[in-house]
């Protein structure tokens, strides 16, 4: 049990203001009832989900927990309105919408007296979520693994921007995997941190081994932002990779784009293990996280980190 508090951990009801991003073909409940065991806040990434298979990791996820979880809807998908419907019924009390316009759902989601998060990569979206009555807000840098913001604006210029934009708590994302990264951004005005990359190199996490591997022995340079013609995402350099930068050097439309993607292409890298013709998705911190650990070791280890930066600051002479 921590001491610390904020307006991230009291929003939430957690002893630490660290959240397990909800990612695609990683984040299921084993992993979200692991973090939120741990004192962070658990998220059930929906975006890889049929409407029942989100039904049931939310039940199994409250079978494993009795600590608050949520659940991230990315909003590009299809089947949200399904995805919604779902999460009120469950009685789920936080949502992380992301990719998409917050105005769509926010009200539908407060009304039944949800949580309701946004997951941003400008200023601008940031007041954008605030007018749309979002509680707080995810300010995600251009570091950040999976769909990214096209401005490309990072998170060290990202979230002061932020902080200074809106009234509601920041969370800052991209690029955070320690806990002496965690006291940076929160000296920067951020409330909380979330993480992806480093819980995506969990036990828990529901990715396969090889990606996992492939995450641990990545080094700096080894992702690249693309697909920005369709949505941006970031992934680590591969054959699939190199199709498409040629594809793209070339002067694809979205159409030979979204060809080229195919169906299932991120399960058949991140969930399949195929490192070569899939879509891995991961961020530019993969490069500092070298070992697979137990998702409540990450937590602990991150916040002690966190605790011993704070306490023993850099002198300045």
């Amino acid at each position: 049990m921590s001491d610390f508090s904020n307006r991230i951990t009291q929003l939430f009801k957690i002893d630490y203001p660290i959240i397990q991003a909800g990612m695609i073909w990683a984040s299921g409940w084993r992993l979200a009832s692991a973090v939120s065991n741990a004192g962070g806040l658990g998220l059930i990434g929906s975006g890889s989900m049929y409407p029942d298979v989100l039904r049931e990791h939310i039940q199994k996820c409250k079978a494993a927990t009795s600590k608050p979880f949520g659940v991230n809807i990315p909003l590009l998908y299809p089947d949200i309105d399904k995805h919604i419907q779902i999460v009120i019924e469950e009685g789920i009390k936080i949502v992380f919408t992301s990719a998409g316009n917050p105005k769509t759902w926010t009200s539908v989601l407060k009304e039944k007296g949800i949580t309701v998060v946004h997951v941003i990569g400008s200023s601008k979206f940031a007041r954008k979520s605030e007018e749309a009555g979002c509680d707080a807000v995810v300010a995600e840098g251009f570091e950040a693994g999976g769909h990214n913001g096209r401005e490309e604006t990072t998170t060290m210029v990202l979230i002061p921007a932020v902080v200074n934009a809106v009234k509601i708590p920041v969370i800052a994302a991209g690029g955070i995997a320690t806990g002496k990264q965690m006291l940076a951004a929160m000296v920067m005005g951020a409330e909380g941190v979330q993480m992806g990359s480093r819980f995506v190199a969990s036990e828990e996490a529901s990715s396969h081994i090889n990606f996992k591997n492939a995450v641990i022995n990545s080094n700096e340079g080894d992702t690249m932002l693309t697909l920005k013609q369709l949505t941006p995402v970031r992934l680590i350099k591969n054959s699939f990779y190199k199709q498409v930068q040629e594809a793209e050097n070339k002067g694809a439309s979205e159409e030979e784009l979204k060809a080229l993607l195919g169906r299932a292409r991120a399960k058949k890298g991140m969930f399949e293990g195929q490192l070569e013709e899939g879509e891995l998705e991961i961020g530019q911190v993969s490069a500092n996280v070298k070992n697979i650990l137990p998702a409540a070791r990450i937590v602990d280890e991150v916040w002690q980190e966190f605790k011993e930066a704070l306490a023993n600051p850099i002198k300045i002479i």
